[in-house]
């Protein structure tokens, strides 16, 4: 869990028992590239502590895939809709490459943030309201631009049609903001 925990303790105070704590209810799991993690119209009752590899959510809309984040070594991913409603997810969650993780029982996991480890689901939800305001608020190529500052790895391993459908952008646009840099 070397990439998790670093990923944890760089963020905020995290103290040996919550670690202990988090490595007694995980299991390890191997994913290969463009396995689905997570399923649009389903429960998955489990939520990914990303050890290595990259996952990307996203939403059909009309046929199209809408790209919503993007998570890498470190990060964690779940069903929003499951975790706070209570409901199937509106979601899908993708391997982008072979993916080692640590699965977790949402119920498990709902027990460690209210005890141990609640500044990590405030950090996942502050990161996606921020992403959200970027996307309203900015223009294009300052979406692309912070996407860059806050996703370096993502812009060398992900396909490019990814990055433009999380940016709201068509990929055209994003050829021409990468060409100007």
């Amino acid at each position: 869990m070397t990439n998790v925990i670093e990923m944890m303790t760089s963020l905020y105070p995290v103290s040996d028992d919550t670690i202990q704590l988090l490595k007694d209810n995980v299991t390890l799991c191997h994913f290969p590239k463009k396995y689905q993690l997570i399923k649009a119209n389903q429960y998955s009752r489990s939520a990914y502590f990303i050890e290595k590899g990259m996952t990307r959510s996203y939403w059909l809309v009309n046929g199209e895939e809408i790209t919503t984040s993007f998570s890498c070594e470190g990060g964690i991913v779940f069903s929003m809709d499951e975790l706070y409603y209570n409901k199937m997810s509106e979601e899908f969650v993708e391997t982008l490459e072979d993916v080692v993780a640590y699965k977790i029982t949402l119920s498990d996991l709902i027990r460690l943030f209210q005890t141990n480890i609640e500044q990590a689901h405030q950090n996942e939800y502050r990161r996606l309201h921020r992403s959200h305001k970027d996307r309203l608020t900015l223009s294009a190529k300052e979406r692309y631009e912070e996407f860059m500052q806050q996703f370096p790895q993502i812009c060398q391993r992900v396909q490019l049609g990814y990055i433009a459908s999380y940016l709201g952008i068509t990929l055209p646009t994003l050829s021409r903001l990468r060409s100007r840099k």
